[in-house]
């Protein structure tokens, strides 16, 4: 059995213009210890889901799915107080902006400290002690004078540990990291990854790790799933999806990575991902996809499993990087 387990997670917004499927269909299945990035251009769905697991979408977000189970305990039709006795205990999540997230109004220590009286049975003097110890863990120099500091005291690495420490405190069995190392330099972006594997290995835990950087997925993740305009469109092992991708939109990500390419010009993607209101008919890829048929504008795909990598098209492509099974249809 998966630690976690989702099934036809779908998540839609109340809008002026009616309703909104901000992430359509979604399945996520995650084992004790494993790493799993999911990759996608903005908008793609990839936070709302995960949003949608922690529970904390407004309240103009529908949120069904089949199953939703943690450690084999369904959490959609959880009551709320059984609940926040995982969520943040048992499954944590780092969140993109640590300025953001921390509340300025209190110290950091003050606001780990809360989550470790919240969660556990630990004296004020242990949970002192705890925090300072958390602290240290991530690197944070002088971490016993740090505890009186307030986020704006901090710079943007230094938040994004004490982010860090708040969420492996009371030592997750699950932890999302939602794009951890936005608006950082890139030598703390690699410092804050280095962290996160160190304490994944340490811990055990299971990281789910939301992310648009493909190299980023190849050092980090051994499986990945590739959200487009809130679907689910591949699913496959790390090295398999580099090697041989099987979904069109997947193939021309990678093309567009500098060290794939063998052009002086990078490749793109044109055009941009649909909205609310231009969402097209059949495969919601298709005005930008270079091997799009009629019936790829009328029909929507059906999800290829086993030997394809999970790719939500009517012609998965082959090892060759072409598509598979469209002889008979007309390539306009």
């Amino acid at each position: 059995m998966s630690l976690l387990e989702i099934k036809n997670l779908t998540v839609e917004f109340k809008t002026a213009h009616g309703g909104f499927r901000a992430v359509d269909a979604v399945d996520l299945t995650i084992d004790e210890g494993e790493v799993v990035a999911i990759v996608g251009e903005s908008g793609s769905g990839k936070s709302v889901a995960m949003l949608a697991l922690m529970g904390l979408l407004p309240w103009t977000a529908t949120v069904t799915a089949d199953r939703m189970a943690f450690d084999g305990r369904e959490l959609l039709g959880m009551a709320a107080a059984k609940r926040r006795q995982i969520i943040g205990k048992d499954i944590a999540m780092i969140f993109q902006e640590p300025m953001t997230s921390l509340n300025p109004c209190f110290t950091v220590g003050f606001q780990i400290k809360e989550v470790l009286r919240r969660h556990l049975s630990l004296t004020r003097h242990e949970r002192g002690r705890r925090a300072v110890e958390l602290l240290g863990q991530v690197g944070i120099p002088a971490p016993e004078s740090r505890l009186s500091n307030f986020p704006h005291q901090l710079s943007g690495g230094m938040n994004q540990r004490v982010m860090i420490a708040m969420m492996i405190a009371c030592n997750p069995r699950v932890l999302v990291a939602d794009e951890p190392t936005t608006a950082l330099d890139v030598t703390i972006q690699a410092q804050i990854l280095e962290l996160l594997l160190m304490l994944q290995r340490e811990r055990g835990m299971a990281l789910v790790l939301i992310t648009h950087d493909m190299g980023v997925v190849a050092e980090t993740a051994q499986r990945v799933v590739v959200h487009y305009a809130g679907q689910q469109v591949e699913r496959q092992p790390v090295k398999g999806l580099f090697r041989y991708p099987r979904h069109p939109y997947t193939s021309a990500l990678l093309k567009a990575l500098p060290e794939r390419s063998h052009d002086r010009r990078l490749p793109s993607i044109p055009g941009v991902v649909p909205g609310q209101l231009d969402r097209p008919g059949g495969c919601l890829f298709n005005p930008r996809c270079v091997w799009a048929t009629d019936k790829c504008r009328t029909v929507e795909p059906p999800r290829h499993d086993g030997g394809v990598g999970g790719a939500l098209c009517h012609y998965p492509l082959d090892e060759q990087g072409e598509p598979t099974g469209r002889e008979a249809e007309a390539i306009s």
